[in-house]
């Protein structure tokens, strides 16, 4: 019996097709059949049912499958010892994001670069989508490590998280908006947005999470004009006018230079809250260790919050 054999195995009970398990192996499917075949006349009894349009275990498949993939599992753990050992980091990374952050938090793209650098033999994906999706996929095992917006002090259980941003919801208005009003205001209640339209990042999103939580506790829902995943989208939209866009805080200067002014949301105050997050206990992999703490010691200055257009 050999290691390839169960390897082949597991791809075409999982996939429930040889062409689909031959093209995750990238692998001609007539030598996925025939170490299959081999396989099944060591063990004296068929594995897979190939009788239908769709390959199902044999009621022996489905009792040999929790064996197969423990033993796979096994020499990927005997691997992985031996690269904490060496110090060779090898295997995959996967990291979600949440629409916006790499504009806010850190330069993403420069951490990826270093890190490759620096150990080549690990293939690293990266994904974009809600905060929402991103979590379950983290229970899932489908992401090592995600940053995540988030609006409430509670956390899902399973999960670890570390707050990488924390600063006040601002509202964002073009400078001839009634807003601000004649003294210039610097600060504006909640309640004043009721009427408003108002421009926001999309449901599943941190920041989204915070602003309908906010108006829930004023008593109203707010009223979505505009819904964008970028906030550089969001200053644009509220410059022309289109509504007040409900952002982190800006500076000053960043403000201006989009055409904007912004009022701190009081009354309640609302926060965009940005973490890390992992599986309680830390990432499986070694690589995913290593890149979590990469990532933790590059936060550690503080984060970046200017819009980038």
């Amino acid at each position: 019996m050999e290691l390839r054999q169960l390897q082949y195995f597991v791809a075409v009970a999982e996939e429930g097709s040889f062409t689909r398990a031959a093209a995750r192996l990238h692998l001609a499917q007539p030598g996925v059949s025939a170490q299959i075949r081999r396989l099944e006349r060591e063990l004296g009894q068929p594995l897979l049912d190939r009788s239908g349009r769709e390959v199902v275990l044999t009621q022996v498949g489905e009792a040999v499958l929790p064996y197969a993939r423990a033993a796979l599992g096994a020499v990927d753990g005997v691997r992985q010892t031996v690269d904490e050992l060496t110090g060779l980091l090898r295997g995959h990374i996967a990291i979600g994001l949440v629409s916006g952050a790499a504009t806010r938090a850190f330069e993403v793209p420069t951490l990826l670069a270093d890190f490759h650098d620096a150990h080549p033999q690990v293939e690293i994906t990266l994904a974009e989508d809600t905060s929402e999706r991103m979590l379950d996929a983290l229970r899932r095992g489908e992401l090592d490590i995600a940053v995540v917006g988030v609006a409430d002090e509670e956390h899902p259980p399973g999960l670890s998280f570390e707050i990488v941003l924390d600063e006040p919801l601002v509202a964002a208005v073009a400078l001839d908006d009634p807003l601000l009003g004649r003294a210039r205001r610097t600060s504006v209640p909640l309640a004043s947005l009721r009427d408003r339209a108002l421009i926001s990042l999309p449901r599943g999103t941190g920041i989204r999470g915070a602003l309908d939580r906010a108006c829930a506790d004023a008593g109203f829902r707010p009223r979505i004009a505009f819904e964008a995943a970028a906030p550089y989208v969001l200053a644009e939209l509220a410059a022309r006018g289109l509504g007040v866009a409900v952002i982190p805080e800006l500076p000053a200067d960043d403000a201006a230079s989009f055409g904007l002014r912004t009022l701190r949301i009081t009354h309640p105050q609302a926060r965009a809250r940005i973490a890390l997050a992992w599986q309680t206990g830390g990432p499986g992999s070694p690589a995913a260790r290593v890149f979590l703490e990469n990532l933790r010691a590059a936060l550690a200055d503080g984060p970046t919050a200017r819009p980038k257009r």
